[in-house]
């Protein structure tokens, strides 16, 4: 598709992340492509995805005081190849690539991983331990950063429920379970 017909990040409201309630915006979003940006409305990230709103709730959890606005543009068939453009047209417009979608992608793009934020304590533990020990000690971890990030959410205001996938805990990951 030629640029000049793709969508315009500018001509794109803005949407507040959060309702009244803490609950995150309540529109059937889709297909789409999404920019994120924070309390002053700075370009953070800039994404596509099959199901806008699960993607969004994802970047809450892991970025919570840099989601604030959103912009987005649906589409009503999956295409890889459009989202792509749309994406790329808006960081080629933001004049900008935004700090999401550059040294800190993985931070948006990534489950949380509670194995990077071991203490000294944690990590001299897990290398003395066996495969169950360690298992045990990535779970007791991701629990850790799990209240850590309860807590975050808690002061941005997140009122919405938040459910990590229990599997992933093993690993030492925290992702929100599909629900």
């Amino acid at each position: 598709m030629p640029p000049s017909t793709l969508p315009s990040l500018t001509d794109l409201e803005y949407l507040p992340y959060l309702d009244d309630e803490g609950q995150l915006i309540d529109r059937p979003f889709g297909i789409g492509v999404y920019a994120i940006f924070d309390a002053s409305k700075t370009l953070q990230y800039i994404g596509y995805s099959r199901d806008v709103t699960l993607s969004l709730k994802q970047h809450l959890v892991r970025q919570p005081q840099k989601c604030y606005w959103l912009k987005v543009q649906t589409i009503e068939r999956p295409s890889r190849t459009l989202l792509e453009e749309i994406r790329t047209h808006w960081i080629g417009e933001s004049g900008t690539t935004p700090p999401g979608n550059a040294a800190e992608e993985l931070l948006w793009s990534q489950a949380i991983d509670a194995k990077a934020q071991m203490t000294t304590a944690e990590q001299s533990a897990y290398a003395a331990s066996d495969d169950l020990e360690r298992t045990k000690l990535l779970k007791q971890i991701a629990r850790r950063v799990e209240a850590e990030v309860m807590i975050q959410l808690e002061q941005r205001g997140v009122k919405m429920p938040v459910r990590f996938d229990p599997k992933l805990k093993e690993e030492g990951l925290l992702s929100l379970k599909n629900q």
